[in-house]
């Protein structure tokens, strides 16, 4: 069964106010919740943050009201925002005036970038981007940036080198605009898989990316969930990794399960420390392993679990899905063993094909994502949730420009 669909009723009278597409209820919490506590009601126990800021919500309505198979997407806008984030928003924009700092969004996931910039209350910077008939890209800034610190917010995500390459491009028009210091703000980083060499001959790509960033003028980079830690290392500038684990968490301490029913499940043995991570804040959830032997790229085999999932609630934890071949299998496998119900949690939603079909195949109660690679309507299905870090993103570029500003001004 689908889960609810949570639409504030103020969203029936009609606003002036600019929407942004996929504002998700993780707003609704703390956005950088460490604990999570259980509290008892009656026979069922409610997971939620400690310490955290909850907004008034409307009654779930049910999402067969919605129609088309369209998926749980949580929709707010302004004048519903939750306090505690309004107040914060409210005093950015009062100082933005006074600020040099600049977004421009590239072409990748312009949705994304226009929720951050609206949560920052500041505005997008105008450019240019555009294709000439052979392929090539064309970038020109149409806004002088001499002096200001400028955030470039581009995922690599498919066409990953088409939206590499322009972003590579942009941080040139940027440095050669006299731009201070620019900041890459790269939801999804490509190319991170290729992080070390399992078999002789092979490239490690995710150094060669991030020698190009560097080389094209760069001074940092903001990167979300990479796919493995030491990719960090290969840049010779700060990297800042945000990790997206909150906003799904506050989304899970929103629904009503019982503790005891709870496992954390990591789709292979690479991921334990991931899903080791989740648990904990989790209530401290059991956790559960997927013994995977892989064959080939993006060719999965599962062999056993290693764990207790019989009569359980299980939530599996990724980093990304990208077939979807290995979480497929894996659901499969716990359901063999007794789950009663298996969720599945990734930041990065890449969805090559057939992954659709694996994961509306009926093997997820719910499978929430994010919105860090931008999801084609086409790729819709009910079982889909997907959750929004504009506001994570937001905050921390204001928190990265205030120490950069701080760190200026004793230079």
């Amino acid at each position: 069964m689908a889960s609810s669909l949570y639409l504030p009723s103020s969203l029936q009278k009609s606003s002036s106010l600019t929407t942004p597409s996929f504002i998700s209820s993780s707003h609704c919490s703390s956005l950088f919740s460490s604990r999570v506590s259980m509290v008892s009601t009656d026979s069922r126990t409610k997971i939620f943050p400690q310490s955290s800021l909850r907004c008034d919500m409307a009654e779930p309505i049910s999402v067969e009201n919605v129609g088309n198979g369209k998926p749980n997407i949580q929709i707010l806008n302004e004048r519903i925002f939750p306090k505690f984030l309004e107040s914060a928003r409210n005093e950015k924009s009062v100082n933005k005036n006074g600020s040099r700092l600049k977004l421009f969004s590239g072409s990748a996931n312009p949705a994304l970038s226009q929720e951050i910039a609206w949560y920052m209350g500041l505005e997008l910077g105008k450019i240019n981007i555009k294709r000439f008939a052979d392929g090539e890209i064309y970038v020109q800034l149409q806004e002088s940036v001499r002096g200001c610190d400028v955030y470039l917010l581009q995922p690599t995500c498919p066409p990953a080198n088409e939206n590499l390459m322009e972003l590579l491009i942009m941080i040139d028009a940027c440095r050669r605009a006299s731009a201070k210091n620019i900041t890459a703000v790269i939801p999804y980083f490509g190319y991170a898989r290729a992080d070390r060499k399992t078999q002789g001959r092979e490239s490690i790509a995710a150094k060669l990316v991030a020698n190009l960033i560097t080389e094209a003028g760069a001074n940092r980079v903001l990167a979300c969930d990479i796919h493995s830690g030491q990719s960090m290392g290969y840049f010779d500038i700060p990297v800042d990794h945000l990790y997206c684990q909150p906003v799904i968490l506050d989304y899970l301490a929103s629904k009503t399960i019982c503790s005891n029913d709870l496992v954390v499940v990591s789709p292979d043995v690479g991921g334990v420390a991931r899903a080791r991570a989740f648990a904990k804040k989790l209530s401290d959830a059991p956790l559960a392993i997927v013994d995977k032997r892989r064959q080939g790229h993006n060719v999965a085999e599962v062999m056993n679990l290693i764990g207790d999932v019989k009569g359980k609630v299980a939530v599996m934890v990724d980093d990304m899905i990208d077939t979807a071949g290995t979480i497929a299998k894996g659901a499969a496998l716990l359901h063999q063993e007794g789950a009663r119900e298996v969720y599945a949690c990734c930041t990065h939603a890449v969805f090559s094909p057939p992954a659709i079909e694996r994961l509306s195949g009926g093997l997820f109660q719910e499978v929430i994502i994010t919105n860090t690679i931008p999801v084609a309507e086409k790729n819709y299905f009910p079982q889909l949730t997907v959750l929004s870090v504009a506001n994570l993103l937001g905050e921390t570029i204001w928190r990265v420009h205030d120490d950069c500003s701080v760190s200026s001004i004793f230079q």
